[in-house]
């Protein structure tokens, strides 16, 4: 899969702004923290954690030029599976993040509960998926910064 042969299927180009950037990763930090916060539901902070995933996937697209075309189904899971493409994350934690999209899914459309593990290892997935994002713009565009 190449982005640019997505374009007008599941993704639009766009002009990077550093502002657009700066208020992705902002978002996707505050959502990592309320999902450390434990005095809420593990629904409430796993759906903050996802976002966070959500939006630092949203991010590395808008990095390069690029945006998930939000009118059609699957934004998400073209976020998502670019990853390897625009942050460079490794296909096995692609593939741990589309798990934890779909179980988002099920939480968010059908009230199922989440597990404490599964709250974790969102959260978990969301903190390391922020500093490979951060490291990536940090190495290749130091101007969105």
């Amino acid at each position: 899969m190449s982005l640019a042969s997505l374009v007008g299927v599941s993704l639009d180009t766009i002009t990077p702004s550093r502002e657009t950037a700066q208020r992705l990763l902002a978002a996707a930090g505050r959502h990592i923290a309320d999902a450390k916060i434990k005095e809420v539901s593990g629904e409430t902070r796993f759906c903050s954690a996802y976002t966070a995933i959500r939006m630092l996937a949203d991010l590395g697209l808008h990095a390069h030029g690029y945006r998930a075309l939000t009118s059609r189904p699957g934004h998400h899971y073209t976020a998502i599976q670019s990853l390897s493409l625009t942050l460079g994350v490794g296909a096995r934690t692609v593939v741990r993040l589309d798990y934890l999209r779909k179980q988002r899914n099920v939480t968010e459309y059908s009230g199922d509960l989440v597990t404490d593990a599964e709250v974790a290892e969102c959260v978990r997935q969301a903190d390391a998926l922020y500093s490979a994002a951060l490291g990536w713009l940090r190495k290749n565009r130091k101007d969105l910064l």
